[in-house]
C-alpha cells in the first residue's frame, strides 16, 4: 500500500434528483449557478463578492434554502497539464468548509477552461468588452455545475490527501 493518493476519479455521493448549485470560487470573486431540480440544465445566478467567512456562510445557507439545494458542484483549477496548484489548494480548503458548515454534499469537477467558454458564450451574445466581466464569473459557474450534469457518469477528482474542515483565511 502506498501513501500516495489515488489520482483516479471517484464516483460522487450527489443525491440524482433536487437543485444543485455550482459555485465558481476566487479569492475575490464567486460565481453562482444552479440547476433545475431533475439537473438537466443550469444557470447562471450572480457572481458574489467575497467577504469575511461568516458572510460568505450567511450567502450560501442562504442560496441552499432558496433553491433548496441538495449539494454543491465546486469548480477545481486544474492546470492543463492535469496538476493541481496553490488555486486548487485553496478551492479545496473552502471547499471541504462549506460541506463542514452546511452538511451538504460536495463534490469537485475539473473547471479547466471554464472562464474561457464564459468569454465567448458572452461574445455570442454581442455583448460589448465593457459588459463582459460583471456576468463571467456566474457564467463560468454555469458553464462548470453544466459540465457535472452533463458528465455520462458524473465522476470527479477524489479529495486531495491532509485537507481539514479549517475554515479558510480571509
Amino acid at each position: 500500500m502506498t501513501d500516495q493518493p489515488s489520482t483516479e476519479p471517484t464516483r460522487t455521493l450527489l443525491p440524482k434528483h433536487g437543485a444543485l448549485l455550482g459555485l465558481d470560487y476566487g479569492t475575490k470573486r464567486m460565481g453562482v449557478a444552479v440547476s433545475n431540480s431533475d439537473q438537466t440544465v443550469a444557470v447562471p445566478v450572480e457572481t458574489w463578492l467575497v467577504r469575511q467567512p461568516a458572510a460568505n456562510l450567511k450567502y450560501i445557507r442562504e442560496l441552499i434554502q432558496e433553491y433548496r439545494a441538495v449539494g454543491i458542484v465546486l469548480g477545481l483549477p486544474i492546470r492543463t497539464n492535469g496538476e493541481e496548484g496553490t488555486a486548487a489548494a485553496e478551492v479545496r480548503e473552502f471547499g471541504t468548509w462549506v460541506a463542514a458548515q452546511t452538511s451538504i454534499p460536495l463534490v469537485y469537477i475539473d473547471e479547466r477552461y471554464s472562464s474561457a467558454e464564459a468569454e465567448l458564450l458572452i461574445w455570442m451574445r454581442g455583448e460589448s468588452p465593457s459588459k463582459r466581466k460583471q456576468p463571467l464569473d456566474s457564467l463560468a459557474a454555469k458553464v462548470i455545475l453544466q459540465s457535472y450534469l452533463d458528465a455520462p457518469e458524473r465522476i470527479v477528482p477524489p479529495p486531495a490527501p491532509g485537507t481539514g474542515s479549517n475554515q479558510p483565511a480571509s
